[in-house]
């Protein structure tokens, strides 16, 4: 079976990703070429609209994004980023249809003070990414970099928390998804303020 994705759905799907990733920068939390987006296309076989590798992520354009496939393979256009696997897998993984992939200053400090993992409980903001707000540890789980992307899959799988839909690389950043790039973004925006209360909190 092969994927009927047309340049149409390509364009509208990296004009989607565009947008998101000028926001994100916005927030300091694209810096210069860093981070990526995606955006589940298909399914059987599955295809993502990656941001391409290497441009300023406050200057992407709809043109700016790559389809790969669900070894995070080039199908159509440029180069991805090297962590275009890391995307498929989630998206196999989680069933996932946004995987947001950003570098702030908190999930790397985070990472580093705690790398087993970090519990949050007992705020009214964990319902952003629909936990209760009271009386129930909810883990974000940290793990390892790797340069290996199948290796850091492998970590994700093994740490990943059915409670948080969100992932911190130690040393690296935040991966995050959602349904969509919407719920995706929310998620994002949630899990950095957990992870800016931890770090200004301690």
């Amino acid at each position: 079976m092969t994927a009927d994705i047309s340049a149409l759905d390509l364009e509208e799907a990296g004009a989607v990703l565009a947008a998101e990733a000028a926001r994100f920068a916005s927030f300091g939390w694209m810096r210069g070429t860093s981070g990526n987006l995606s955006v589940v296309l298909s399914r059987d076989p599955l295809r993502l609209a990656v941001t391409a590798s290497g441009r300023d992520k406050g200057e992407l354009t709809a043109a700016d994004v790559v389809l790969v496939d669900g070894r995070g393979a080039a199908v159509r256009g440029g180069r991805p980023s090297a962590e275009a696997a890391l995307h498929a897998r989630v998206a196999a993984l989680t069933g996932a249809g946004a995987v947001v992939h950003v570098h702030t200053v908190a999930s790397v400090a985070m990472g580093r003070r705690a790398p087993g993992g970090i519990v949050l409980r007992d705020l009214e903001i964990l319902k952003g990414v629909g936990q209760p707000a009271h009386d129930v540890d909810v883990l974000l789980p940290v793990i390892a970099n790797s340069q290996d992307m199948t290796e850091l899959g492998d970590r994700l799988e093994a740490a990943r928390s059915p409670r948080m839909p969100a992932v911190v690389v130690a040393g690296h950043g935040l991966y995050v998804w959602g349904a969509d790039p919407r719920q995706a973004r929310h998620h994002t925006e949630v899990v950095e303020w957990l992870l800016e209360l931890e770090l200004t909190g301690r």
